[in-house]
């Protein structure tokens, strides 16, 4: 099994030239072994836990046995016990220590071990280096014309990030590297921050990834470090920053104790993330435990927590303009404004007729908001017609999209009145909202299987380039200026070619396994109207 479940974006000009290889020195060796201490300690504690269950159960098995067989005769095992006590198996698990006091382990001594900045330095190095690390530098060296495209990814039971790179003027897309994760990724928001740090210029500028998953904690990874191998911060309990349980050796332990909702950290699934552009610092998260956070990545802790709906909360977006202002979607078929400076205060909420699956502020006029729903409904809300109860809602009109959910939806954040959804039905279909309402451009199935995710490119010189990603763990970019459909819809905005126009849609190969060949779809056996699955309301 391989799918894609969410992509994102990172602007032209923020990845850095050359990414660096990930090295370990002092302090990220004291780092990762505080992390790796927490997983340790959990294994050992799920260790016990399973061997205590497993003796009671011995136990109870004896006492029966004991009971039905009447008095048993009690043997000596201190000739077995001469035997093994050679073996020390009391203790065989315990770390040794050395006549220093200190534990020996594999890595225990990578602080005392010498090493020389250039390998010309190092009288044991007779071969020096060659023009392989010149290279590998240039494999990995990202243009300033170049565009990174971040893609949650599902592979064999394996979770990891995959960091395209895509060149538009070549018409290539590449796997630049990778990044392995704990658990099933459900949602991801970059970052331009570096986070962690109690002060930051307002001018300095970072390639982060924030990632949420079926684990209640969110992950933050550098972009451009190669091959790294621990997040450089955890939002969560399982944070360094986290209020809780600041020993380190209790916070696994609380984790499984405490599941109910809190004001510190999330207890379930992440499900929507949404950084704020205007206040750097801050990053919104909503989570399956019906709760909304608002974290400091200064700090790396959670600022406050929001708890405005019944059921998971599924979206969030932050207004453009009114900056403090933040759009949630939730299972309860209901959506909410809220200032964030405000918790207490009474909040407008909306009604819809099925579950809310995005939500969306239109960037080109922001007193406008969409909603996507299960039922593949989309609705467009005036937020300054708040309704007095949600039943009243009044959208100023709703689309029936697709017949079955619409599970991704973006809007141009370059072109007005661009939008694209996805669905479950495999199909991407493009609308063109005029101020009559919206009429579909052009509908494809791009052979990507359910459709996870569909996000526009944020450079104006790529503003027409559209991600594509779903159930069958591949990416596609579609350039739709070069679709017939498309370039007369908005042919104000497209700049004239004369001749034939080649459709582009670039990609990576298929991967050989995939979720739609176990239900029987053969690769490039896809369904829908007009050739190869093809379909445009107005195409020739």
């Amino acid at each position: 099994m391989s799918m894609i479940t969410a992509t994102a974006w990172v602007p032209r000009g923020f990845a850095a030239s050359f990414p660096a290889k990930y090295e370990v020195n002092e302090a990220e060796l004291s780092r990762i072994s505080k992390l790796a201490k927490l997983q340790l300690n959990d294994a050992k504690e799920d260790l016990d836990n399973a061997r205590n269950k497993k003796d009671a159960e011995t136990s109870a098995d004896d006492s029966s046995g004991a009971e039905d067989n009447g008095p048993s005769i009690q043997q000596s095992n201190g000739d077995a016990d001469d035997d093994l006590r050679e073996y020390d198996l009391d203790h065989y698990d315990s770390d040794q220590v050395d006549e220093d006091g200190e534990a020996v382990t594999m890595f225990g001594n990578a602080k005392s071990l010498a090493y020389h900045e250039s390998n010309a330095d190092d009288p044991y190095i007779t071969l020096q280096e060659n023009d392989d690390n010149d290279e590998e530098r240039e494999e990995l060296q990202i243009l300033a014309t170049d565009n990174m495209v971040i893609a949650a990814k599902v592979e064999d039971e394996v979770a990891h990030l995959e960091i395209y790179v895509y060149e538009d003027e070549a018409d290539n897309l590449y796997v630049h590297h990778d990044i392995m994760l704990p658990a099933i990724p459900l949602c991801v928001e970059w970052l331009d921050l570096p986070v962690g740090k109690s002060t930051v210029d307002q001018d300095v500028r970072g390639n982060y990834a924030a990632v949420g998953t079926m684990d209640p904690d969110i992950e933050i990874w550098d972009l451009d470090i190669v091959d790294c191998m621990y997040p450089n911060a955890i939002l969560g309990l399982g944070g360094e920053g986290s209020k809780e349980a600041p020993d380190l050796d209790k916070k696994k332990k609380k984790r499984k104790k405490s599941r109910k909702a809190n004001d510190n950290y999330h207890v379930d699934a992440i499900l929507s993330l949404a950084a704020n552009r205007h206040h750097r610092n801050l990053l919104s998260s909503s989570s399956a435990d019906k709760t909304v956070k608002l974290w400091d990545l200064n700090s790396t802790t959670c600022a406050k927590s929001y708890s405005y709906h019944t059921d998971k909360v599924c979206s969030i977006a932050w207004h453009p303009k009114e900056t403090t202002v933040l759009l949630s979607g939730s299972y309860d078929r209901t959506i909410v404004a809220a200032d964030m400076r405000a918790p207490d205060a009474k909040v407008p909420r909306w009604a819809v007729e099925s579950d809310v699956e995005t939500v969306r502020w239109d960037p080109h006029d922001p007193n406008f908001f969409y909603v996507t729903t299960e039922n593949g409904v989309i609705h467009y809300h005036d937020i300054r017609v708040a309704p007095a109860s949600p039943e009243a809602s009044r959208p100023i009109w709703t689309l029936q999209a697709h017949d079955e959910s619409i599970s991704s939806f973006d809007i141009n954040p370059i072109i007005p009145g661009f939008l694209a959804t996805g669905s479950t039905d495999k199909e991407v279909k493009l609308w063109n909202v005029q101020p009559s309402g919206p009429s579909m451009v052009v509908s494809r199935n791009l052979g990507v299987g359910k459709v996870f995710a569909t996000t526009f490119a944020p450079d104006a010189e790529v503003g027409f380039r559209l991600a594509v990603a779903g159930s069958k763990g591949i990416m596609q970019i579609w350039d739709t200026s070069t679709n017939a459909a498309v370039r007369r819809a908005f042919a104000n905005r497209v700049a004239p070619i004369d001749g034939e126009v080649q459709e582009r849609l670039v990609g990576i190969e298929e991967d050989s396994s995939d979720s739609d060949e176990e239900e029987g779809v053969e690769p490039g056996d896809e369904s829908g109207g007009g050739e190869k699955g093809w379909e445009s309301m107005d195409e020739d």
